[in-house]
């Protein structure tokens, strides 16, 4: 990562989390000064462009596997991942169209084969901390959907409040909208994923954001990351 990549954004991880796995990573990268954009022009060309080279086998074939590592972690805890289904309907029917900022979440997960959320930076109420929940923890979720957590679960916390449980989901307060102006992904690692593949996954989204959004890179960085 180049220096003019890095930011100071405020994040940390809980002892817990860290001493139950000391070895994932997790990722974020802000973009700043983004329009949320329907479907601007020349974007579908790019998503076609980007889908050829998903589709392609060698690279179809370890994307799948990856996506397999988050379906064997969610089912430790009695979910179904999600990333199978949309996988199954990416290479079929090629990338949805909701808004620019969804778009590039899924072909952020796609791409990169790996669990994405986005969000909107300024409705984060305070510094972001990786954590795991106790038992019966509960927050609203995306669409006022009530999350309810099982011990141990991987979730990120603002100062406040529960803004994403690893299986459940993203909350409902941080939703990207219309008038986002700095949008936030971030990527989780589950074991068997390492941490290129959340950098790439990331990139991606970064990358959409700054040509079809007119958004700014502020700082991409993966924390918890094995040394070399």
């Amino acid at each position: 990562m180049n220096e003019q990549e890095k930011a100071s954004l405020p994040f940390t991880m809980s002892d817990r989390y860290q001493a139950r796995y000391p070895d994932l990573a997790f990722g974020m990268v802000l973009i700043s000064g983004c329009e949320n954009h329907d479907n601007p022009p020349g974007f579908d060309q790019y998503k076609r462009k980007r889908l050829r080279k998903m589709r392609k086998r060698e690279t179809l074939a370890q994307i799948t596997e990856r996506i397999q590592c988050y379906s064997d972690y969610f089912q430790r805890f009695g979910y179904e991942c999600p990333l199978p289904k949309h996988l199954k309907r990416t290479v079929q029917s090629g990338f949805p169209r909701y808004n620019l900022m969804v778009d590039a979440h899924f072909m952020a997960e796609m791409c990169a084969g790996i669990l994405v959320a986005v969000t909107d930076y300024d409705r984060m109420e305070g510094g972001l901390t990786l954590d795991l929940a106790e038992k019966d923890e509960r927050c609203r979720g995306m669409g006022d959907r009530r999350m309810q957590t099982k011990e141990g679960e991987i979730v990120l916390r603002d100062e406040r409040d529960i803004v994403c449980v690893l299986c459940q989901g993203a909350d409902e307060k941080t939703r990207v909208r219309k008038e986002t102006g700095r949008v936030f992904f971030y990527a989780y690692a589950v074991p068997g994923i390492e941490a290129a593949f959340l950098e790439n996954g990331l990139r991606v989204a970064a990358e959409t954001m700054a040509e079809f959004g007119g958004g700014t890179l502020e700082g991409l960085e993966i924390h918890g990351q094995k040394k070399p």
